[in-house]
């Protein structure tokens, strides 16, 4: 047994040895704060241009030109989607959402996933717009209940998209009738 004791004792030594080398490089890598470096601070020009910078009151636009909009319930945030909206989609989006109010009095509105939602409450929702870099989508929600059918298909079945581009002729007509028939078929609960 006494022979044991020294192998023992020696590798314990080891571990104590190795276990002591790796801390020391621990507090190395991390540092401490004796010898952390402080961090350099902001030139004063950088501070000042910084402080100068007027912030955009437009909100910004993502990709195809869809404005980023805060998620809101009711006319405001709708409202201030179109007025996001480049060109002559926003005029386009006034038109569209006056035909869409007085097609469907007492519509719910809100501002969803950066998108104009309407519905109409208790039912869901039945519509939606989206802006892209060169036409305004119009999506019906069960759209493949309409008659005539829109023309855009979706992955999803019951969707149908009508896509309206900046030289487009608008079928009012045709539009209003879909918004009647959307806002009465069971909307999407989302």
């Amino acid at each position: 047994m006494a022979g044991k004791t020294p192998k023992k004792t020696a590798k314990v030594a080891k571990k104590t040895a190795a276990k002591k080398t790796v801390a020391k490089k621990t507090v190395a890598k991390r540092g401490t704060p004796k010898t952390a470096k402080p961090r350099k601070a902001a030139s004063p020009r950088k501070v000042a241009a910084k402080a100068s910078a007027p912030k955009s009151s437009q909100p910004r636009l993502l990709s195809g030109g869809n404005p980023q909009i805060a998620k809101g319930y009711g006319d405001a945030p709708v409202q201030a989607y179109i007025a996001a909206m480049p060109g002559w989609k926003r005029d386009l989006g006034a038109r569209l959402d006056a035909l869409i109010v007085r097609a469907v009095p007492g519509v719910k509105k809100a501002v969803k996933w950066n998108s104009p939602m309407y519905e109409v409450e208790g039912q869901g929702w039945f519509l939606v717009l989206h802006c892209f870099t060169k036409y305004v989508k119009v999506a019906f929600l069960n759209g493949s209940s309409l008659r005539p059918l829109p023309p855009g298909e979706s992955k999803t079945p019951q969707t149908r998209y009508f896509d309206i581009r900046e030289d487009d002729a608008l079928d009012e007509a045709q539009l209003t009738a879909w918004v009647k028939q959307a806002s009465k078929l069971p909307g999407v609960r989302m």
